[in-house]
């Protein structure tokens, strides 16, 4: 129905209520008409001008009644008795006789039949127009506003098909209660027993104050029925209006495994990057272009995107151009780190104030394969932005390293390592500071654990584990990215910041939880073990004994200690690269990053 065919409507149903109402009232309380005739022909004229003047104010026409609820009742309440109230004061200034019972008997019957015939349209739509054979029960886990937010939602759109049956809360106080006429079950220990007992066909997430141990709690609840599990959207961005909230999203590992986000200290980040040029290397890769999206909620200048991936760097320069075309310069700049030419030829034209250095080669055991190129990417790639970053002047360069650079058994670990040696090297005499910033694995992250683990899943089985009790710290893309900018502010030179990243978790258990939260159980799909491949530990750490500080230097970031008393070896290794072969530049770039102290007899040679 069109707006204006809605406002004649309402506004002639209304019109014929007001004399309705008004007339019986006086008919009624006084039997004899011709007493009362002049006065009820007047205030019947008064009392429909107020009452569509106040109708009009407080937007009575406008409301979607499908929809109504308590704040459509105080509205009506105020329109009616504003103009009551506006009658009896018009009698009395023209010295009529106020008949003050028919008039509360008008206001009355106008609640009941304005209030009534606005609630019948919701009435009709709630308990007619609903397909009740093709609605899937649903169990709401939270009964607070988020669970209330969810509930009234789904109850005012019958065409979601989802019907809210009942409330889990972990509240005792409103065990038993009904909200929107939807009881409080009990709490989220009885989840399988409430799934049972109402035959729930979904189950909803509802508590954005939940922590992440809280979510994997009632997940782990939840993931013993065989119904569906989903999670409400956030709250912020439904009151941005990104999405709405009936639009549930499944649960994924990141909920479950990722650990509550560290707060940034939001005036030292904008002091160092807005306004100023930022270079990040390797922009198109997975930490690069999250790096690069962080980096633009606080407004560059100018973001210069360095990868030597065409299509990568496309991908992650045509999203940002989107978003902020009229507020920064966002140049695509395609290079090879290795490549030391190019990248002083970047450095002297763009002149960027702060480097993020994302860039390197990655996966363990093909590194083990090729260590040459490892030494050339990760540790000359690395020296070559550096150099450049300190010829030219940028401010603060940091490097992206890894957990896997302390104690390192492999080719990969050992190159993250020396890398950082080399920028240790380059802060103790340049004016740009130079830092490191270490984490573990990145959820999500090409290459990593979990989209292998998903493709498995999806092949029907079974999901490969090196070990039952192989280990690792995780972190979210988004989170490792704010750790980087976040380090950046912390600067002073020669630092290796390191995120408290809580409990490492073991790898079988994350393969369980996405066979669970994909839908299968674990004997459906399986788990094999595959042994250790080369080059990899059991587990991971963050600092050795010998670098650790005690304190965080700021709230879940600590502070490692500069060790670089291998200054001798690193400049052998940048010397001698191409006369050692790869079995030798193996052993040596293990043995360099481990400070062996055997090497400083191949070194003295």
């Amino acid at each position: 129905m069109s707006y204006r065919n809605r406002l004649t409507l309402l506004a002639g149903l209304d019109t014929l209520i007001v004399l309705t109402a008004i007339y019986f009232s006086y008919i009624l309380l006084h039997p004899s008409i011709e007493v009362v005739f002049d006065n009820l022909l007047w205030s019947v004229v008064v009392l429909l001008v107020l009452h569509h003047l106040f109708a009009s104010i407080f937007q009575l026409y406008n409301k979607a009644w499908e929809y109504a609820s308590i704040g459509e009742i105080v509205s009506i309440l105020k329109a009616v008795t504003f103009s009551i109230a506006g009658t009896a004061v018009f009698q009395y200034m023209m010295d009529m006789p106020i008949f003050g019972r028919a008039l509360f008997t008008t206001w009355t019957l106008h609640m009941i039949l304005i209030g009534g015939s606005r609630f019948a349209w919701r009435m009709y739509r709630d308990h007619f127009m609903k397909k009740k054979q093709d609605m899937e029960r649903v169990l709401i886990i939270g009964a607070g506003q988020g669970g209330t937010l969810v509930a009234r939602q789904l109850l005012s759109n019958p065409e979601l098909g989802l019907k809210p049956a009942a409330f889990i809360d972990d509240d005792f106080r409103k065990y038993k209660l009904q909200i929107l006429d939807i009881p409080v079950v009990g709490t989220s220990k009885g989840i399988v027993d409430a799934v049972e007992k109402y035959k729930i066909d979904k189950i909803v997430i509802a508590i954005p104050s939940l922590s992440r141990k809280e979510i994997t709690r009632i997940f782990d609840e939840c993931s013993k029925t065989k119904v569906k599990t989903q999670i409400m959207p956030k709250i912020e961005d439904v009151m941005l209006g990104k999405v709405p909230v009936s639009q549930f999203r499944d649960v994924e590992v990141e909920d479950l495994l990722g650990r509550e986000p560290i707060k940034l200290d939001i005036d030292g980040i904008s002091e160092y990057v807005s306004g100023k040029t930022v270079l990040v290397t390797g922009a198109g890769g997975s930490i690069g272009s999250e790096i690069c999206r962080q980096i633009c909620l606080f407004t560059p200048q100018k973001l210069v995107l360095v990868g030597h991936g065409e299509n990568s760097i496309y991908s992650i320069d045509m999203e940002l151009r989107n978003l902020y075309r009229d507020s920064i310069e966002i140049v695509p700049v395609i290079g090879d780190i290795q490549d030391r030419e190019r990248m002083f030829e970047v450095m002297e034209e763009h002149k960027p104030d702060v480097v993020y250095h994302a860039a390197a080669h990655k996966h363990v055991p093909l590194m083990e394969y090729n260590p040459r190129e490892a030494v050339k990417n990760n540790v000359f790639g690395t020296r070559n932005v550096a150099e450049a970053s300190h010829t030219f002047g940028v401010k603060t360069f940091v490097l992206i390293s890894s957990d896997k650079a302390v104690n390192p058994p492999n080719v990969m670990g050992s190159t993250k390592r020396i890398a950082e040696m080399v920028i240790q090297q380059l802060a103790e005499t340049s004016k740009t500071k130079f830092v490191a910033v270490r984490f573990g694995n990145v959820l999500g992250s090409r290459g990593s654990v979990i989209p292998l683990f998903k493709r498995q899943i999806q092949a029907g089985g079974p999901v490969t584990v090196t070990h039952p009790d192989m280990t690792r710290y995780f972190m979210t893309i988004p989170e490792a990215s704010r750790l980087v900018i976040q380090a950046g502010s912390l600067a002073r030179g020669g630092e290796i910041f390191v995120l408290d990243m809580g409990e490492p978790v073991r790898i079988v258990d994350l393969a369980k939880n996405l066979i669970t939260l994909s839908g299968y159980s674990v004997e459906e799909i399986g788990i094999s073990y595959s042994g250790l491949r080369p080059g990899e530990k059991m587990f991971e750490e963050l600092l050795n004994d010998k670098e650790i500080h005690p304190e965080p230097i700021f709230p879940k970031i600590f502070i490692g200690k500069a060790l670089h008393e291998q200054d001798e070896e690193v400049h052998y290794l940048l010397k001698n690269f191409e006369s050692l072969s790869e079995d030798e530049l193996k052993e040596f770039v293990v043995n360099l990053a481990n400070r062996r102290e055997n090497l400083r007899f191949l070194v003295a040679e």
